[in-house]
């Protein structure tokens, strides 16, 4: 029987089977149903990290749909106020190809996921896979950092990998928008786009980079004898580790009764976050803090 179905569209097969049934997966305490949602009603997530597609890829893709169908469903959330439109969470390059290769509908997971949860997925689905660009990575990062308002350890437990690769990973996005698009473009390397962000002047040593095909250690160079930004000077000197913050958390916390959250921004700015459990707690701790 698996012959007869080889090489077959998912039209064809819905031609020959019938209506495919809606499959329900328990997730937690929440059943999530895999179901054919049309092309239509399925707008693409603004905060995907992905911003490019490699438009070859994009038609392979779509031939291998055409002949196979979608095999992977994609993860959807519904739109607020409105019940019948969706967003796509993971899988925009499935959809994509999707449409390409002509499908009227594509299989789905839709799930009730808040923003949050919904930049978690889209972020980890794309690290994992080690197809972003260094500059979408970076800025994935960093839109949890803001919009989500997550720490950088808490970015470091989320996709698993350490505060140092991604404090460095995210020096790129202070780039001029010409040299972000000379690391999109494959021109100038991640460890140099890195290596020139401290600079006061990274679009001139990345032209120098890419006509001279300086090595890294060669731009090493070149940015230590070059002027450097008071910006990155004062986050670089000032930055502080993950041990040590937690130590300070810890002491304020003792001192307050409650839980202490400190955050450091870029350029060493930064807020410490008093949480309290009720009003009690609240005006004790305001009577502690206005002594």
């Amino acid at each position: 029987m698996t012959s007869r179905f080889l090489g077959k569209g998912l039209a064809e097969l819905n031609q020959e089977m019938g209506q495919i049934p809606d499959i329900s997966v328990l997730t937690g305490l929440e059943r999530v149903v895999v179901k054919p949602i049309p092309l239509i009603q399925i707008s693409p997530n603004p905060d995907q990290p992905r911003k490019q597609f490699n438009e070859h890829e994009l038609r392979e893709l779509s031939e291998s749909i055409r002949e196979k169908g979608v095999l992977v469903p994609i993860i959807l959330r519904t739109v607020q106020n409105k019940p019948y439109l969706y967003e796509i969470v993971a899988g925009e390059r499935r959809y994509r190809a999707a449409k390409m290769a002509g499908l009227s509908e594509i299989p789905a997971l839709v799930k009730t996921l808040t923003n949050q949860n919904a930049m978690e997925i889209a972020l980890i689905e794309n690290v994992q896979r080690e197809n972003l660009n260094p500059i979408e990575e970076a800025e994935g990062y960093q839109n949890l950092m803001e919009k989500c308002e997550y720490s950088m350890s808490d970015v470091s437990r989320l996709i698993g990998k350490s505060e140092s690769y991604i404090r460095n990973l995210m020096r790129i996005t202070s780039l001029p928008e010409s040299v972000k698009e000379m690391v999109r473009s494959g021109e100038l390397s991640a460890s140099h786009a890195r290596t020139i962000a401290v600079s006061d002047n990274p679009e001139q040593l990345a032209h120098d980079i890419i006509n001279n095909k300086l090595s890294v250690a060669d731009t090493q160079k070149q940015v230590k004898q070059s002027e450097r930004k008071k910006s990155s000077r004062l986050f670089n000197t000032n930055s502080l580790d993950a041990t040590y913050v937690a130590k300070i958390e810890s002491k304020i916390s003792k001192k307050l009764g409650a839980k202490i959250k400190m955050r450091e921004k870029r350029g060493g700015a930064g807020e410490i976050i008093i949480c309290f459990a009720n009003r009690v707690q609240m005006e004790d701790l305001i009577d502690k803090l206005t002594k």
